[in-house]
């Protein structure tokens, strides 16, 4: 065999011994019961806010019997003495931002958010300043922010209960201001994304997936982005955020994949760019100097755990007023991307050292401003919704805007 032959078997036998390891390590995690940061204190109930109805924006497509959870919901209202439920049920046009705000007209005391991360961001969007909490039913396949407030993502009764009365936490939330944003069809054309990414962008927009974007180009502040939950132009997420690396494997998740597999389906996802080519952005954090980078992913995170029980963020706290950026890089193929597993795999326990020569690396900042310049424009997501093909984009943390109910 030749060297080249060589260096690829025992990379391969590396990469799958860090694969077994991290599983060790995974269980070990579950095993210590590894509970997120507190939220801290809780907030209290305004009598107004407790005498009005409950109310449920529910995704008919990520429920597996929407009947039969309505007649749940209802009865456990009744069990509670509270109010008949407002009902809701998102649309192709309208993800769950139309519902969560007639709720709020409609005098709702919580929003429940059932379905996915998707329903979830919806209603964040309408919730956040409002004062009004958010309950979670969790549905969809990553379930990114409950399994961030210690929510187990299955047990719809237990849910619903803790949803109508749980313990009131304000979080903070992050919002990304994307210029030069392109539609999905000039992202398309560019050779940016495929046929699959332009069809979620479109989906994302309230438009038909198959159907090509009659209205001319998205664009900056003059011209309507095709995320349909943008508002003031910016995009919230309550999670993270993404360029590069993470936007591709977001982009390139199959939805049938994802219903049969879950949030593994992002695994294999992410399989098929694993050599794909690093991108160059520029990068400002408040007023400080601006840094070049070089690198495969560049990510904003208000929260730092990941399915599977890792934690990216070990520093993230969703309600610090922070948001923790993380510029992630590999080198030599598979044997880095084999690294970087690893090193996210152990941050999980507490162990965070670069050992010299890591074919990886994860360098970490924090802020409440950063700014971000690519070479060339590149695929954005947040909270799993691939939004658009950025040039530019500016995120901010916003402290404490949205009060989430969790578990006491």
């Amino acid at each position: 065999m030749t060297w080249e032959q060589w260096v690829s078997i025992i990379a391969l036998v590396l990469a799958l011994g860090s694969v077994v390891v991290g599983v060790i390590v995974l269980r070990h995690i579950r095993a210590r019961g590894a509970k997120v940061p507190s939220l801290g204190e809780s907030t209290e109930r305004s009598d107004d806010a407790q005498d009005g109805p409950p109310a449920f924006v529910v995704n008919p497509i990520k429920t597996p019997d929407p009947e039969r959870f309505r007649t749940t919901a209802t009865q456990i209202c009744r069990e509670l003495g509270l109010a008949e439920p407002l009902w809701f049920t998102t649309t192709a046009t309208d993800p769950g931002l139309g519902q969560a705000e007639q709720a709020l007209e409609q005098g709702a005391s919580v929003v429940v958010a059932a379905g996915g991360d998707g329903t979830v961001r919806a209603v964040a969007t309408a919730l956040a300043g409002s004062g009004v909490p958010m309950g979670l039913v969790p549905m969809g396949t990553g379930n990114l922010l409950a399994r961030n407030v210690d929510l187990p993502v299955e047990g719809t009764q237990a849910l619903i209960q803790t949803a109508l009365t749980g313990v009131d936490h304000p979080m903070d939330v992050g919002w990304i201001r994307a210029r030069e944003l392109l539609s999905a069809e000039e992202a398309q054309a560019r050779g940016a994304i495929g046929d699959v990414e332009a069809a979620q962008v479109r989906a994302a927009s309230g438009q038909d997936p198959k159907a090509a974007d009659d209205d001319g180009p998205a664009g900056s502040a003059q011209k309507q982005p095709p995320d349909a939950l943008t508002r003031r132009g910016e995009h919230l997420f309550l999670v993270m955020g993404g360029i590069g690396f993470d936007a591709a494997m977001v982009a390139g998740a199959d939805d049938n994949l994802k219903a049969r597999m879950g949030w593994f389906a992002y695994f294999v996802a992410g399989m098929r760019h694993l050599h794909g080519r690093k991108i160059r952005v520029q990068m400002q954090i408040g007023d400080a100097p601006w840094h070049q980078l070089r690198l495969r992913t560049l990510l904003f995170a208000n929260c730092g755990r990941l399915p599977g029980g890792m934690v990216l963020f070990p520093d993230a706290e969703i309600n610090d007023g922070w948001l923790d950026v993380a510029a992630i890089d590999t080198r030599q193929g598979i044997l880095g991307w084999a690294s970087l597993f690893g090193k996210v795999v152990l941050q999980g326990i507490g162990f965070r050292r670069d050992l010299p020569g890591s074919p990886s690396s994860i360098t970490f900042w924090r802020g409440r401003d950063i700014h971000v310049r690519l070479q060339r424009p590149g695929p954005l997501q947040v909270d799993g919704d691939l939004i658009g093909e950025a040039q530019s984009l500016s995120v901010r943390v916003d402290h404490n805007a949205l009060i989430v109910r969790i578990r006491s």
